[in-house]
């Protein structure tokens, strides 16, 4: 596929079943080509065989968008009723207060960061909170980290994928909160004086207005 005029416009919409093979291509693409300077070509084939894949589930739920320009696949991605962040199979779904894992985003390599992850993320976001879900969560891997950062997400934590044969990737787990309130972190702090007393506080960060 080769690169389109920069006036090409991304059209974002619901998957369908028809779609799954051209998904199924452009995730393999993706993966082997955007993931090469992050990951081994072991890690980015055991990925694809065991943790990468199309939900159809997602696609029967609605919740998988793609995005065409001239009529071509060019990215794909959703968020899941359900609470699984990763694969091919769903399992059981979750509560509104639970976090809605955003899932399966890809962009062929000629249209990397070109904002078509974004928008996708962004149809994501809204509905999900229309069907009222507070918060967003994701495994990312690192070489989708800077677009969730830049979408308003907050690193959680650094993890491991554990792979066939004893094979591991780092990856990340980030959130997002949907909440247009404000909120405020909350950290409870002991400390110990020293005539034996315990202390204890509150250290609050800065009240921020959600993305």
């Amino acid at each position: 596929m080769e690169r389109h005029m920069i006036d090409s416009q991304p059209r974002v919409r619901v998957a369908s079943c028809d779609d799954i093979s051209a998904l199924q291509e452009l995730i393999s693409q993706s993966y082997r080509v955007l993931c090469r300077r992050y990951y081994t070509p072991k890690q980015i084939e055991c990925a694809l065989a065991h943790h990468v894949g199309i939900d159809k589930q997602m696609i029967d739920d609605g919740t998988y968008y793609v995005s065409e320009i001239d009529g071509e696949i060019v990215g794909g991605g959703g968020w899941s009723k359900r609470k699984k962040l990763f694969g091919g199979d769903t399992v059981k779904s979750p509560g509104a207060h639970d976090p809605a894992p955003i899932r399966g985003v890809f962009v062929h390599p000629s249209w990397a960061r070109r904002g078509i992850e974004r928008r996708i993320v962004k149809c994501c976001e809204r509905a999900a909170r229309q069907a009222n879900f507070r918060n967003l969560e994701l495994i990312a891997t690192s070489v989708g980290e800077p677009l969730y950062t830049a979408c308003g997400f907050e690193t959680v934590e650094p993890i491991e994928h554990s792979f066939p044969y004893g094979l591991l990737a780092p990856a990340v787990r980030i959130f997002k909160s949907l909440d247009t309130k404000p909120y405020r972190w909350v950290v409870r702090v002991r400390s110990e004086n020293r005539n034996g007393s315990v202390a204890q506080s509150d250290a609050f960060s800065p009240a921020r207005i959600a993305n």
